[in-house]
């Protein structure tokens, strides 16, 4: 996912707009690298989210991994593409 500007800013806005994500948490942040868990709403199955910002290529690199199962039905897909969308919103 490209960002644009400032390394710093564009993972605060990125943090923040995880950190309204419903079911979302932050559990881990620092500079350049910061990690979320997402906890389904019925069932509470928690998928792990990792975001790596690489300031060379101006790319935020992620990753999203279940940690029970083998499919979500594309639950991860959407969540991603949904944020990647309002991140490239909040950019411009």
């Amino acid at each position: 996912m490209p960002y644009k500007g400032d390394r710093k800013a564009a993972q605060r806005t990125l943090e923040d707009i995880v950190r309204a994500a419903r079911g979302a948490t932050v559990v881990r942040s620092e500079p350049g690298y910061f990690a979320a868990e997402f906890r389904s709403l019925i069932l509470r199955f928690v998928d792990d989210v990792e975001f790596l910002f690489d300031e060379q290529a101006r790319l935020i690199h992620f990753r999203s991994a279940s940690r029970t199962g083998y499919s979500d039905f594309g639950v991860n897909r959407t969540r991603l593409r949904k944020l990647a969308t309002a991140f490239a919103a909040a950019q411009s």
